[in-house]
């Protein structure tokens, strides 16, 4: 049945796919949190405006501007981070319809070999695409921080003032 291949070729060719899942995973596992941590800080500017509609808050005009910014780039960051987990997951189907294909086409469709190569390397695209967005994402992520830290300086300096 497996005369062209040993066992550990096999093997090893199954295996390969299965550490790309690995690694999809933790990027996945990563990427979940950093939605989460989006969700948080939405909340948080949406606390926010509720203080500054109710009136307690000063300088209502600079955060309002402030807190339309901010969302903006969470929002951004948001369908981003979508993106990305969408391609995992793909890529880790992928991954895994490689692993599960050639062991199929080893014992059953050796002139289809070729199909766990395809799998294997339209994952690998997708897992370079996810990685392309988290990176690009990380970039939003710094606008948010640098204007979180610019609002604070403009508090700092305002309060100074009186």
């Amino acid at each position: 049945m497996f005369e062209s291949f040993s066992n550990s070729e096999i093997l090893s060719g199954m295996i390969t796919p299965a550490v790309l899942v690995s690694a999809c995973a933790s990027l996945i596992f990563s990427t979940a949190n950093r939605l989460g941590r989006i969700f948080d800080r939405v909340n948080l500017l949406k606390s926010e405006v509720e203080l500054l509609l109710d009136g307690k808050r000063s300088f209502h005009t600079e955060r309002m501007i402030y807190m339309r910014h901010q969302l903006s780039v969470q929002k951004k960051r948001a369908v981003l981070i979508q993106r990305s987990m969408a391609f995992l997951y793909l890529a880790t189907s992928l991954f895994v319809i490689s692993s599960l294909t050639l062991a199929i086409t080893l014992a059953f469709a050796k002139g289809y070999t070729w199909i766990p190569t395809v799998a294997a390397i339209t994952g690998g695209i997708c897992l370079f695409l996810a990685s392309a967005l988290l990176f690009y994402e990380s970039r939003y992520n710094l606008t948010f921080i640098n204007r979180q830290i610019e609002f604070t300086e403009f508090l700092e300096r305002e309060l100074q003032k009186k």
